[in-house]
């Protein structure tokens, strides 16, 4: 059994750890963001596979992402390419072909739901009464969030589903990576991880070329969404989740809306509902009670 806090404090998370958290949320929630400009004319199997692949090139050229990985450590690596990076990458760039960045982005908070249901079903006990009342507070914020979008067309629908299949592989990884990153570092996991991603996404990425056409408004959005967003950032996540475990690493999530709210309006002219704004201040209001000091178990 994967121990999902194992090395990590548990006391309140630290200045330099929300100071690393308000980083990686700026650079997430510019993301989606990113990735709208990207389909205007790119396909989304381009976005993922382009993204990856560059994240992956540029952790490679350090000098940490050589560290030798065991053989036992492999399919858990795996499992970070596949559901964590390649599935997420290609998932939230199929959801904003019909959802708008904004929205995508809000939805992105139920990320910290996700990742403490899959601790406490993996075997983590560290949970209290109070992190149960903040999961069950962000389950309504969620619910007010995806409403008026589930009422739409068909596409809105199906678009949430992208998202939500996004999530569970982000939750998944969240509860895999602390113990990796505490063996390895940040930077050896989270580039081989990449490598394995950009080689599941490479028949996707193929597939859409036909579809896509050059502009750099495009390709530029992707190659920072690729090096900073995918490469560096996902690297300073994984640094995060083993300083301070899963459950409250995830945290992250509550921030990157803001950000994706504030972008998608100002430059996309995305529209958000007022129900919409109030199930997103109940997703960030859990996060008083989520973050909160964990049992020892």
């Amino acid at each position: 059994m994967i121990s999902t806090n194992a090395g990590s404090h548990p006391g309140r998370i630290s200045a330099r750890d929300w100071g690393l958290l308000l980083t990686i949320s700026v650079i997430w929630g510019s993301s989606f963001l990113l990735i709208a400009i990207g389909l205007d004319h790119l396909g989304p199997g381009v976005i993922a596979t382009v993204r990856v692949a560059l994240g992956a090139a540029a952790l490679s050229t350090l000098r940490a992402s050589r560290v030798k990985i065991d053989r036992s450590d492999w399919m858990a690596i795996a499992i970070v390419g596949v559901a964590g990076n390649a599935a997420p990458a290609l998932l939230f760039a199929l959801a904003e072909q019909s959802v708008s960045s904004s929205i995508v982005g809000m939805l992105n908070s139920a990320v910290g739901l996700v990742t403490l249901t899959i601790a406490f079903a993996m075997g983590n006990r560290s949970m209290t009464r109070r992190h149960v009342l903040g999961l069950t507070i962000g389950l309504v914020g969620v619910g007010l969030l995806v409403w008026p979008t589930i009422q739409g067309a068909r596409a809105g629908v199906v678009g949430v589903g992208w998202v939500a299949l996004a999530l569970l592989g982000y939750g998944l990884t969240n509860n895999i990576l602390p113990p990796l990153q505490q063996k390895y570092g940040g930077i050896a996991v989270i580039a081989r991880a990449q490598i394995i991603g950009t080689v599941a996404l490479l028949p996707f990425g193929i597939a859409d070329l036909d579809g896509s056409t050059f502009a750099w408004s495009s390709v530029l959005a992707v190659v920072v969404l690729g090096v900073v967003g995918t490469g560096a950032a996902r690297a300073m996540y994984a640094t995060i989740l083993g300083r301070v475990g899963a459950p409250r690493g995830s945290i992250v999530a509550y921030l990157i809306p803001i950000v994706a709210v504030v972008l998608g309006v100002t430059f996309r002219k995305d529209e958000v509902q007022l129900i919409q704004l109030a199930g997103l201040a109940l997703v960030l209001g859990s996060v008083l009670l989520t973050s909160s000091r964990l049992k020892q178990g």
